[in-house]
C-alpha cells in the first residue's frame, strides 16, 4: 500500500481531488484509481480528479479526469481551482498564470484570495433552437461547445412541461438526453435553465459524473453565450448555479466573434490529506 497525498477543492461547489506530481511522483494515474479517489462513500470524493505537474514553458501542466475517469474535456471550475493550487504551491511568478490543460493553453488570474478567473477559448459551436426528444416529449434546446459540450434548455421554453428550474428531474431527464445518438460519440452535457432577474439560474447533468453537479463551469459559460443572443442578456453575466455559489461569464463580441471569454467566481481549499491505496 501507499500514501497518495492530495488536495480536495472546490470551485462554486464543483469539487475535486488535486494530486501534486511533486508530492507523488511514483503514481501512475488509471481509471480505476481515478474512480477510487472520487468515489464518495469509499474514496475522498469528488466530481472529478486534477493533477498539477511543473512545466519548463508554462506555470504548470494540468490534467483533468471525470469521476468516471474519462478525460478529453475542458472542467473551467477546474481550472480555476488550479490557478488557486498553482498559486498556493508557488508556481505563479505573480497572480497571473499561464498553463496548459489536457494538451491546450490556457489563462487565468487570482483576483483575490477567494475570487479566481480563468480564459476560455472561444466556443467551437453554437446552435440554436432545435429539438430534443426526452421524458416522452419533444424539448426546444440550444447547444454550446465551450471546450465541452453542452445542451442548454431554457424552461421558459418548455412551459407546458416545467413550470420551475425545482421541480425538473434533473438527473432522469439529463441522463436521457446526454445519451442520444445525436449527440455521440461522447454525449454532452445537459443544463436547464431559468432567467429571472437578468440573473442566469441553472442545473446540469455532467457526463463522467453521470449526476447533477452543484455547479459546472463550462455548462455556465454555455448558457450564457446562448441567452446573450436569445434572452438579450447584457454582459458580465450572473451564474446562480445550484450550490448558490455565484459565477461571472465575461465576454466581448467583435464582428459575430467571442473575444475574451472568461469564468470568475469563488476557489478554495476544503482539506488536504493522505489515503492509502
Amino acid at each position: 500500500m501507499e500514501n497518495i497525498i492530495f488536495t480536495k477543492m472546490s470551485g462554486a461547489g464543483n469539487d475535486f481531488v488535486f494530486i501534486d506530481k511533486k508530492q507523488n511522483d511514483w503514481l501512475q494515474i488509471n481509471t480505476d484509481l481515478v474512480q477510487k479517489l472520487c468515489d464518495r462513500r469509499n474514496g475522498v470524493g469528488a466530481d472529478g480528479l486534477i493533477t498539477i505537474a511543473d512545466s519548463s514553458t508554462h506555470n504548470f501542466v494540468m490534467n483533468y479526469y471525470n469521476a468516471d475517469g474519462s478525460t478529453g474535456s475542458l472542467c473551467a471550475n477546474g481550472a480555476r481551482c488550479a490557478i488557486l493550487f498553482a498559486s498556493e504551491s508557488g508556481r505563479l511568478k505573480d497572480d497571473k498564470a499561464e498553463f496548459i490543460s489536457n494538451g491546450v493553453e490556457y489563462k487565468g488570474e487570482v483576483i483575490s484570495e477567494s475570487e479566481i478567473k480563468f480564459y476560455l477559448n472561444p466556443p467551437k459551436k453554437i446552435k440554436y433552437n432545435f429539438k430534443v426528444k426526452a421524458g416522452r416529449k419533444l424539448i426546444n434546446a440550444h447547444f454550446a461547445d465551450t471546450g465541452s459540450p453542452h445542451v442548454v434548455i431554457d424552461i421558459s421554453e418548455t412551459e407546458a412541461f416545467f413550470n420551475s428550474l425545482d421541480n425538473i428531474p434533473v438527473e432522469m431527464l439529463g441522463r436521457e438526453i446526454r445519451n442520444l445518438p445525436e449527440f455521440s460519440p461522447g454525449g454532452a452535457n445537459v443544463n436547464f435553465i431559468d432567467v429571472k432577474d437578468g440573473a442566469l439560474n441553472i442545473r446540469t447533468y455532467e457526463r463522467g459524473v453521470e449526476a447533477e453537479t452543484l455547479a459546472c463551469g463550462t455548462g455556465s459559460v454555455a448558457a450564457a453565450l446562448i441567452c446573450f443572443v436569445t434572452k438579450k442578456l447584457f454582459v458580465p453575466v450572473k451564474i446562480i448555479p445550484k450550490s448558490n455559489e455565484n459565477l461571472l461569464v465575461n465576454f466581448d463580441v467583435e464582428n459575430s466573434k467571442v473575444r475574451n471569454l472568461s469564468l470568475t467566481g469563488p476557489a478554495k481549499v476544503i482539506f488536504t490529506g493522505e489515503i492509502k491505496i
